[in-house]
């Protein structure tokens, strides 16, 4: 099986074991009636500090022999139940390093997958900015359970500058000061 399959299996296994777990009224945490699929999330404080590996990236352009394990380390802080704040570093599909920091906004939720967006920047792709710093908005789609947790990236074909991708990020809950205090 190469890369790019195995990439695309893995994707699939971790979305199709996220909506069995939509079963059941819990999904809907965080808005006035469990019974809305589709919901507005309510902002509430949190502090949570997660931490990944990097992610596994398919991208659109298979003939280009571009790099789809993007390890490396990241972490992100969940400030809000619809905002985090992010940074890390990985190796991108260029085969280079690159940093990362942004910001998500997720208002909106599909039983227990929260929608929206990353606005930030990177840095590290040679076709972008000469390997400079360059802005960026992705849409985003997270599920987070009790300690575990995946963030989903549509990355756009952006000429010969950024290649497109789906990307998986598998993420580790590191504290929460909620689960303590209980």
């Amino acid at each position: 099986m190469t890369n790019s399959k195995l990439y695309l299996h893995a994707l699939a296994c971790v979305l199709a074991a996220v909506f069995t777990m939509t079963t059941g009224p819990s999904y809907a945490q965080g808005t006035d009636s469990a019974n809305d699929f589709i919901h507005l999330v309510t902002p509430e404080t949190k502090n949570q500090l997660w931490l990944n590996p990097g992610m596994a990236s398919y991208h659109f352009q298979q003939d280009k022999n571009f790099n789809g394990g993007n390890w490396g380390a990241g972490a992100e802080y969940r400030f809000n139940s619809v905002a985090s704040v992010t940074m890390g570093r990985f190796y991108n599909s260029d085969r280079d390093y690159s940093n990362y920091a942004g910001v998500y906004y997720q208002p909106i939720a599909i039983g227990p997958i929260k929608l929206g967006a990353v606005f930030g920047g990177f840095n590290g792709y040679p076709g972008a900015n000469n390997g400079g710093w360059f802005p960026a908005v992705l849409p985003a789609l997270t599920w987070e359970g009790d300690w575990v947790g995946a963030n989903l990236f549509v990355i756009p074909t952006v000429g010969d500058r950024v290649h497109g991708a789906i990307s998986l990020q598998l993420k580790l809950k590191v504290f929460d000061h909620e689960r303590i205090a209980e």
